[in-house]
């Protein structure tokens, strides 16, 4: 009887893959065994299209140690991260994984861990409900009620995005009884979404270690990232950019978003996820008077809302994303594997369909089915936001990727 194969999951968007990813994979590839990564779509939880597609990402995953690549679906990639973090988890535990990578501003898994419990506790939904304040947002009101347990120090790191993101990927592990151990490295070089000042001139072997946000930053100026990430990357956005469609943008996506929008019923409105608090009322007013995508945004905007969950919840409108949605991914989409993660497929015992390609979608019951079909739809929305407007249907035509 072949031996199981370990397998290691990384939860990811790798938009692009740059050196802090490679880092990440490095680390999961030395553990041993197999490296699984269950990377978003071409829509992502910032609330924006990828830069990079999906297939283009899964190729670069597997060339730099991943051994399979699956999909986490449309509503759980853009989602906050509570959701996405859920997502990610019932996918690696369908793959057999027995550790979860992740970079994180905090290394300490247990400083993680107590955190997490701490947000499970009953004593924490009593206090978080005792923390209301007017005009203040939930991240500070949970860090704040978190802080009644456990300290301002420990509570504290709720603030670090990242170190956030483990945290729930522990409540999930937690909620899911998944048999998966949690392995944060130091998250390298600048924080997420930290904008530093950075001379557009400037040599890219004088640059640090830049984030993903700054990343996307210079390419949407049309400067190379060229030095900057690992030179997979930079020859995958090359023959991208060269194909017309890189970088992908909201922006090109701005009056088809607004026309879809403004064609919602009001009723329609309270059904977008995560909405809460009126907010339908301010959206739907907001949708009938701006004319531009940063007017709507402008007008949304309060100290209450983050600029992500008001992206995510105007592309929601857009991609047809409503409540109630499904609480677990209902199967596994593999975009890319190596023959390592041929092995991994075979071994799979979670009883989720396993989707490689289009016929296998009769696997597919009536539930999941739609989830796929929206995520059909939203790609296909997802090709008019390049630069050149691509062509429909490539769920159907775009064939596994296979590295050996």
């Amino acid at each position: 009887m072949t031996e199981k194969i370990p397998v290691s999951a990384i939860i990811c968007e790798f938009d692009p893959l740059h050196f802090g990813h490679k880092l990440l994979l490095d680390t999961a590839w030395k553990a041993g065994g197999a490296v699984c990564c269950i990377i978003s779509g071409n829509f992502v939880q910032r609330g924006t299209p990828s830069m990079l597609d999906k297939w283009s990402r899964a190729r670069l995953a597997l060339q730099n140690g991943a051994d399979l690549v699956a999909e986490l679906p449309l509503s759980w990639a853009c989602a906050g991260a509570e959701r996405f973090a859920s997502g990610g988890v019932a996918l690696a535990t369908a793959l057999g994984a027995d550790r979860l990578w992740f970079g994180s501003e905090c290394p300490d898994s247990q400083k993680l861990s107590l955190l997490a419990e701490a947000l499970l506790s009953p004593a924490f939904h009593q206090e978080l409900a005792s923390q209301s304040r007017p005009g203040e947002s939930f991240a500070q009101r949970r860090q704040r009620a978190a802080a009644q347990l456990l300290g301002p120090d420990t509570a504290s790191l709720l603030a670090f995005p990242n170190a956030n993101l483990g945290v729930e990927y522990i409540k999930a592990i937690r909620r899911q009884n998944a048999p998966i151990l949690p392995c944060p490295i130091l998250r390298q070089g600048a924080g997420h979404g930290e904008s530093l000042p950075i001379p557009f001139q400037q040599k890219a072997e004088d640059i640090p270690l830049l984030s993903g946000s700054q990343l996307r930053e210079r390419a949407i100026r049309g400067h190379s990232l060229a030095g900057l990430v690992p030179e997979s990357t930079a020859a995958e956005i090359e023959s991208a950019a060269a194909q017309g469609s890189f970088p992908a943008k909201m922006e090109y996506l701005e009056r088809a978003i607004l026309c879809v929008l403004r064609s919602i019923p009001k009723e329609e409105f309270p059904s977008l996820p995560d909405i809460s608090e009126g907010l339908e009322h301010r959206l739907y007013k907001a949708v009938q008077q701006a004319r531009s995508l940063e007017e709507l945004f402008a007008q949304i905007k309060s100290k209450r809302y983050s600029h992500a969950r008001i992206r995510r919840l105007v592309l929601s409108g857009f991609l047809g994303i409503r409540a109630p949605l499904q609480e677990l991914p209902p199967y596994l989409r593999i975009l890319g594997v190596t023959q390592r993660g041929l092995q991994v497929l075979k071994q799979l015992s979670s009883g989720l369909p396993v989707i490689t390609r289009a016929s296998d979608l009769r696997k597919l019951g009536q539930k999941a089915h739609a989830v796929f079909q929206n995520e059909v739809q939203a790609d296909n929305l997802y090709v008019l936001a390049c630069p050149l407007p691509q062509r429909a249907g490539q769920d159907f035509t775009r064939p596994l990727i296979r590295l050996p």
